[in-house]
């Protein structure tokens, strides 16, 4: 998907890029678009000599081709004249202007952002590992709660000052606490980005959640939920597995084995060693059923 802003009348436009991209005729791109950019070149670049030491894929390789390519057709189909993008993707955006110019005989401009990088220099973004999503139906607001609650204690100033409206004072001041100073600092973050994110209502659920779980305040009844209907019942009972599975705390029975085997599952309190453990509806539905994977994911379990 292809996005770019037309200042001239005020407004975004967002467009597909399947729409060029979908029946593109291999060998006439190659032949056509190909023919303009140097493998030397390319390989000079830092992303690619990044990936050279540990295995560069043909696909890979073509990206900053369709990358540069994309940025034609916006030029020529909507007068796209601007590209910006990650730091990351400085060389891509540049075989984008270069292709204009060599093509149409036209300027084109290419404008970076600093990525946003935790204290380990990783980027943070969905294609790294438990990525946060803004999009509550990929990450609930009380996870993404409580992904800016367990950011680094190196990281948490950082943030704060990136990303949220609180005075500049405010945090400068926060440069002397130390300890457990800097949980208050993790939850002011979490609180402040999940309020500008989902609005206070889920904030103060996010929060309430969190102090239900680990602090033995607040409700209970914002925790996140996952309800269980009849069919997922075998003779009145569940097993663990189908129950992670269920709740969404595992992709499938096998990922949700390994996270048993590896003594990464409790309920109710209780670390569960085997996976076949079941549980019967009645005992469920009697009490507060919480399940835990790992040290950040949490679902009470309901029954229909």
């Amino acid at each position: 998907m292809s996005r770019f802003i037309d200042f001239s009348e005020e407004k975004a436009m967002m467009v597909n890029n399947a729409d060029w991209l979908a029946d593109l005729n291999y060998i006439e791109f190659i032949r056509d678009i190909g023919v303009h950019f140097s493998v030397n070149r390319m390989l000079t670049a830092e992303c690619y000599k990044q990936r050279m030491e540990k295995g560069l894929s043909f696909l890979e390789f073509n990206y900053m081709i369709m990358q540069s390519y994309d940025f034609l057709e916006l030029y020529k189909r909507y007068g796209c004249n601007m590209q910006f993008g990650g730091d990351d993707q400085w060389s891509n955006m540049l075989g984008g202007t270069e292709l204009i110019r060599r093509k149409l005989g036209k300027d084109a401009y290419a404008m970076t952002i600093t990525l946003l990088l935790n204290s380990e220099g990783k980027k943070m973004g969905k294609t790294q590992k438990g990525a946060v999503w803004l999009d509550p139906n990929k990450t609930s607001p009380f996870e993404f709660y409580q992904y800016w609650r367990n950011v680094a204690d190196a990281d948490v100033l950082k943030f704060l000052r990136m990303l949220t409206f609180l005075p500049l004072e405010q945090i400068d001041e926060m440069d002397k606490w130390e300890g457990s100073q800097l949980n208050q600092a993790k939850e002011i973050l979490a609180y402040e980005l999940t309020n500008l994110v989902h609005g206070e209502a889920e904030a103060e659920k996010a929060k309430e959640a969190a102090k239900a779980l680990f602090a033995g305040g607040g409700s209970s009844e914002n925790i996140p939920t996952a309800v269980l209907d009849d069919g997922q019942f075998v003779d009145g009972s569940i097993d663990i597995l189908s129950i992670l599975v269920a709740a969404g705390m595992a992709a499938s029975r096998s990922e949700a084995r390994r996270a048993v085997e590896q003594g990464g599952v409790t309920v109710k309190g209780e670390k569960v060693t085997d996976v076949k453990k079941a549980y019967g509806k009645e005992e469920i539905a009697a009490e507060e059923f919480m399940v835990k994977k790992g040290k950040k994911s949490f679902k009470k379990i309901e029954v229909n």
